[in-house]
């Protein structure tokens, strides 16, 4: 390390910070340099350093960023301006900037994790001094901001020896009773079982001197935080935890790491579900460890990691650790790295793919913790590529971490060859085959098949962009509709007084708010001919409109089932039914049967949020639809299965089946039939009418609730 440079360093920051004080009324300058002490500790490289001892004179002193550049160059100046830009949004977090605030981080670090780990340790030293701070509220809202996002983030990126302390500081200010209970009876078993622990201790090292194998062994305890998390999801009592104490074995070579295992499991033995072999099957920030539970000396539960120094070196320090291989320009160098064992930065990629898909700060916070906090399960794809997802993810989200378009345009999957539901949970070591289908659109209930941020982000970004481009296609059907009841034709060039009228940007954006109903046509053609009423007296739209009899018809326009086209509930419309649509503000068209009871209540709105629809031909020929059949069955042994075979007979299939009233003799019932169309549904309801079982059996319409006068 260049010590005159870090003198430099050190001596520019005691100056301009000497006349401030902590809230604990030590010196400011002490703050900055317990920080560069950290990431001197972390092994980081000088310009990282030089950042922990200069990262806040920008923000809290009169020095400024020319100032930086000119004596200690850009590289530095530029991580000084990365850290003091995360400081300066930081003076207004509250609770609600939250969500803002994780966003500009992860712009941030996406340019220079080395500004995340220079945060990290800046509120290492802070949490380490939370105390100084009077307001109880304070230190609570902090801490649990370091708890959700700065511990994790540490961990994402491997350094472990941060994200544990973090993580024990945060609680012991949010939960302070139960980090005192948890450290009396951590210090009660260090008492008791102070003797087993060197016994094992010295029958392993025993062990492997027989064995000729050189280990370097010490045991850890288990922090505080991390027994609180297992009581807490897991419900174990204090003394289930088997992994309180464990021991870790460092030795030479990784081949050494599993000569280790087995003369372990040759001497004790082990319990299989609690053995994991993360070498050959790294952790996705490349942590690589051995790791097994034995039954050693004095029927004593022993867990042990073992791994050789360079794994403890990146287990421990994570990204920190490939800062020894350096390129010309003293960055971190990924390729390097990568060929190492792997890049732990990978694991910070989400996020930002996350960003990237859009959306409002609080839907990004919601997906990077779902992103954050969960445990792993790694699947393969048939190349044999691995991909690590949280657990309980399902194909889709396999999908969305291969690629974005290829979850976009997902069909179906095959896991371990075989087809399933794509709302299965991968497990440990499945294979899976994605099949493609060619339409990129959003299925209805996508979203609740996957649990990843990522890909809850890409498929609501997508949703999103069908929303607007279909919105845009029914509000440019909308306002060539208008202009034809005018008498005019629709020519964008000449919107344009029209859109300053309005407040709109453009032709899009006006198409898109009449497609939400935002702006009905009739503000537009006021717009658009000013004297309008004036020339025709007082006129309403509503009048010329059925003075016409002209409604709005679609047919053909690409609209999307569950994006902007919902089938009521009410009547269930099926392919063959006469259709009519109603717009509904910011939720599309809800499409209602001619003859559906609740379009009474709609009588009186706006005939431009009224529209005709028909089928496609597609729809009419192809579709799939769900129909309600209401049944009264005599009440006999093997009635639901002639019922059901009836149906499967003449090519339905029933989806769902709910028993309303039962008696002696007989029973309600209703059943949801997928059907092709009307003539389908017909000829299954004619067919149960024939089962000698079958009172009767109709097509189930929605009960319509008149409104009291």
């Amino acid at each position: 390390m260049d010590a005159d440079y870090v003198r430099r360093a050190y001596d520019f920051a005691e100056e301009a910070h000497r006349p401030q004080r902590r809230q604990s009324g030590e010196p400011y300058f002490a703050h900055v340099a317990q920080v560069a002490m950290i990431l001197a500790d972390l092994r980081m490289d000088v310009a990282t350093v030089c950042t922990g001892l200069l990262h806040d004179t920008v923000e809290d002193t009169p020095a400024t960023l020319e100032d930086i550049t000119r004596e200690f160059g850009e590289e530095t100046a530029s991580l000084v301006d990365g850290v003091t830009k995360l400081g300066q949004m930081e003076l207004r977090s509250k609770r609600t900037k939250q969500a803002e605030n994780l966003q500009k981080l992860v712009v941030a670090i996406s340019a220079d994790v080395r500004v995340l780990i220079v945060k990290l340790c800046d509120r290492l030293h802070n949490m380490r001094t939370l105390g100084a701070i009077p307001r109880p509220d304070k230190r609570e809202r902090i801490a649990r901001e370091t708890l959700e996002i700065y511990a994790p983030l540490a961990r994402r990126i491997g350094i472990n020896r941060v994200c544990v302390e973090l993580e024990d500081l945060a609680f012991e200010h949010i939960n302070p009773a139960a980090h005192e209970s948890i450290n009396k009876r951590l210090k009660l078993l260090r008492d008791e079982h102070a003797q087993e622990v060197s016994a094992v201790s010295q029958a392993i090292t025993d062990r492997l001197e027989q064995a000729g194998i050189e280990a370097r062994i010490f045991g850890r305890e288990k922090r505080p935080y991390s027994i609180w998390r297992k009581l807490e999801r897991k419900g174990l009592t204090f003394e289930e935890i088997a992994d309180i104490y464990a021991f870790r074995l460092i030795v030479t070579t990784p081949d050494e790491c599993y000569r280790a295992l087995g003369v372990i499991h040759q001497a004790w033995r082990c319990m299989p579900e609690r053995f994991r072999d993360f070498i050959s099957l790294p952790k996705p920030n490349n942590y690589r460890s051995l790791h097994t539970t034995v039954i050693g000396p004095h029927n004593v539960r022993v867990e042990l990691q073992i791994r050789t120094e360079e794994m403890e070196a990146v287990a421990e320090s994570g990204v920190a650790a490939h800062w020894r291989y350096k390129n010309s320009t003293y960055k971190y160098d990924p390729a390097a790295a990568q060929a190492a064992g792997g890049d732990p930065l990978e694991r910070l990629r989400p996020f930002v793919e996350i960003l990237n898909q859009g959306g409002d700060p609080d839907e990004f916070l919601e997906h990077a913790k779902l992103e954050m906090f969960a445990d792993q399960v790694y699947c393969f794809t048939p190349k044999g590529d691995l991909i690590s997802l949280p657990a309980g993810a399902t194909p889709l989200d396999f999908a969305y971490a291969v690629h974005t378009e290829l979850g976009h345009t997902t069909v179906a999957a095959k896991i371990n060859g075989r087809e399933r539901p794509l709302r299965t949970q991968l497990r440990n070591g499945d294979v899976v085959q994605i099949v493609k289908g060619g339409v990129r659109q959003p299925p209805q209930g996508w979203e609740n098949l996957a649990i990843t941020g990522r890909a809850r982000a890409a498929i609501r970004r997508l949703i999103r962009e069908s929303e607007r481009d279909e919105f845009q296609r029914i509000g440019k059907i909308m306002a060539e509709h208008a202009f034809r009841r005018e008498g005019r034709q629709l020519v964008e060039t000449d919107l344009g007084d029209a859109l300053a009228r309005l407040d709109l940007k453009d032709a899009e954006e006006l198409y898109e708010m009449l497609g939400r109903g935002r702006v009905s046509s009739g503000d537009l053609l006021n717009a658009v001919f000013p004297g309008r009423l004036d020339e025709r007296g007082d006129v309403t739209d509503r009048e010329l409109i059925e003075d016409d009899k002209a409604r709005l018809f679609v047919r053909g326009r690409g609209l999307t089932q569950g994006v902007t086209l919902h089938f009521a509930d009410c009547c269930s419309p099926l392919p063959g039914d006469r259709i009519v649509g109603l717009l509904i503000p910011d939720k599309g068209v809800e499409i209602h049967t001619i003859d559906c009871e609740t379009l009474a209540d709609h009588e009186e709105d706006e005939m431009d949020r009224w529209l005709d629809l028909a089928w496609t031909a597609e729809a009419e020929d192809n579709a799939v639809s769900m129909a309600r059949i209401e049944a009264v069955l005599h009440n006999g042994q093997g009635v639901l299965a002639e019922i059901a075979k009836t149906v499967s007979e003449n090519r339905g299939n029933i989806a769902s089946v709910k028993t309303r009233r039962r008696s002696t003799d007989f029973f309600d019932m209703e059943f949801d039939v997928e059907v092709f169309d009307t003539r389908h549904l017909a000829n299954i309801l004619a067919a149960l009418r024939m089962c000698p079982s079958v009172v009767s059996a109709e097509r189930k319409r929605a009960e319509h609730e008149e409104s009291e006068e």
